[in-house]
């Protein structure tokens, strides 16, 4: 099928010689990860998941980003007690460099098998950073932000609202949830680097959902709502390979 899931902010983990220097507790580093969203990416049989907590490299920013040093880097956040050495924050970015050349081969083997292929690049997002029960306007933060900044719509417009139609259809509490697409999110590194790496080959699309599905403050999942993003998420995919195979070969 030429469709890859992804979840490459799901990872928590992170090597002692950073855990031990950071300033942040481990459930403080959760509110900033995309935790459960790894259970979303089983809509497609060819996956990525991330384990490594995005406080040691950012897969979804620059090589030059990924690492983050200071507050202004990951929204005010102290991040260390002790400054990692340049030696520890090089493994980094060499565990960073191996997984893109990663991500490369499996694209690469998915392009060989496949004229074009869809990327759900699937993320989400806090929208109580004021406080617990403090809500964000619901016009600015969607249920779910596609981020379409990284593909080419003359092509992939079809498949973009295919997949949007089918995250409006009523989940099975009969909620309809608000879909908006370039509103909160446009699509970070991961969907540039595909783009720019195979063009109108890849559509990649950054699927952001907000923490509805969770309380973000203390780490709690909705087990119901999980369950029913995924069977919505899984729903889109026939049409949406349908939409992808019948855009003529490059």
């Amino acid at each position: 099928m030429p469709l890859l899931a992804t979840a490459i902010h799901a990872g928590h983990a992170m090597r002692a010689e950073l855990a031990e220097r950071s300033a942040l507790t481990p459930e403080e580093r959760l509110r900033e990860e995309d935790p459960f969203t790894d259970r979303w990416v089983s809509v497609s049989d060819t996956t990525i998941v991330g384990t490594t907590s995005r406080f040691e490299a950012d897969l979804n920013r620059s090589p030059d980003l990924a690492i983050y040093r200071g507050p202004e880097d990951a929204w005010g956040l102290k991040l260390w007690e002790r400054d990692p050495d340049e030696e520890a924050h090089g493994r980094s970015r060499e565990r960073y460099a191996a997984t893109y050349a990663a991500f490369g081969d499996l694209l690469d083997a998915m392009l060989d098998a496949h004229e074009r292929v869809v990327i759900y690049d699937i993320h989400s997002y806090n929208h109580q950073r004021k406080g617990p029960g403090v809500f964000a306007d619901t016009e600015t933060d969607p249920d779910i932000n596609l981020g379409t900044a990284n593909l080419d719509r003359a092509v992939w417009g079809g498949v973009v609202e295919e997949l949007m139609h089918g995250l409006r259809r009523p989940m099975a509490d009969g909620r309809r949830l608000q879909v908006a697409e370039n509103v909160k999110f446009k699509g970070g590194w991961f969907t540039r680097w595909a783009f720019e790496r195979y063009g109108d080959r890849v559509c990649p699309i950054a699927i952001e959902f907000k923490k509805i599905f969770m309380d973000e403050w203390t780490g709690v999942p909705d087990e119901a709502c999980i369950t029913g993003l995924h069977t919505l998420l899984k729903a889109t995919v026939p049409s949406v390979i349908d939409r992808c195979h019948d855009i003529s070969a490059p």
